[in-house]
């Protein structure tokens, strides 16, 4: 069963570290021409990090190497301690487009629990995970029974979360997964996904090409730049566990971070150092 798969995953990340994933001079290119160059990086259980780049750095690239997705062209990537060669049990990936990612012919339950019934689990237990999983996501028996086609963009997006939660994942990464809906829908899911970390101690690496977003959902983030692209730096944001979309964002601590990450992924260097220092 898909749960048995991530409990596996979780006993391995409790042995001797900390760290759920680790990229490792990872490298990657397309046609001979490289997108990836020595990426470095390490994500902590428990952790939330978001990686930010500009549009076409690469992003999506490193996370389809990081889900096993896409073999990297050198380096490697660790989860729980062991290579990945191909997708990892207790993993569990969200994308970017729900209205290609959800089936429009079948239920909001079916595509729910799809996964859960590819990988063996009964028909019952399916449904009470999916169920389940529709709950922490704010959606009730009445949109399980509907089909994709008939919810907003919004609710189709806590589908697809949906969806990834039910698997049960020990780490769960997301391709810019709220770049599709509108700004207020937007932020309604970014709470909802720090509240569904809290509460499910799950460990989240979400790309996106926001700034504003990196900084509010992260305890790190990890900024790319650069043609190849490599990591300029990782960003601790020191914000605290509860935050709030005006009261956070209206902050000077807020701003001096968000100023610090956009000078680090336009290649900033000297200007990242001046923002730090001011902190």
């Amino acid at each position: 069963m898909t749960i048995t798969g991530s409990k596996k995953l979780q006993q391995a990340a409790g042995g001797n570290t900390d760290v759920a994933l680790a990229a490792r001079g990872l490298g990657h290119a397309y046609h001979g021409r490289n997108v990836l160059s020595s990426i470095d990086f390490e994500v902590r259980r428990g952790e939330f990090v978001c990686i930010v780049g500009p549009s076409g750095v690469g992003k999506t690239t490193l996370l389809r190497c990081l889900a096993g997705l896409q073999a990297s062209t050198s380096g490697t990537v660790m989860i729980a301690g062991e290579p990945v060669t191909e997708p990892v049990p207790g993993v569990a990936l969200v994308f970017q487009d729900y209205s290609r990612s959800l089936m429009p012919w079948a239920s909001v339950l079916h595509n729910v629990t799809l996964p859960l019934r590819a990988n063996g689990t009964s028909r019952a237990a399916a449904r009470e995970e999916g169920l389940r999983a529709l709950t922490l996501v704010g959606l009730d028996d009445v949109a399980a029974g509907m089909y994709p086609w008939q919810l907003s963009g919004g609710m189709q997006q806590r589908v697809a979360i949906a969806r990834a939660l039910a698997y049960n994942p020990a780490l769960l990464l997301m391709d810019e997964p709220f770049a599709s809906v509108d700004a207020y829908t937007r932020a309604d899911l970014e709470d909802l996904m720090l509240r569904l970390q809290r509460e499910l101690s799950l460990t989240v690496v979400l790309v996106t090409h926001d700034i504003d977003e990196s900084v509010y959902l992260s305890d790190r983030v990890i900024a790319l730049n650069g043609s190849p692209a490599s990591v300029a730096d990782i960003v601790e944001i020191p914000l605290g566990a509860e935050r709030d979309q005006v009261g956070t964002k209206s902050t000077a601590e807020f701003a001096a971070l968000r100023g610090r990450v956009h000078a680090l992924i336009r290649g900033s260097r000297g200007s990242a150092d001046a923002t730090e220092a001011r902190e």
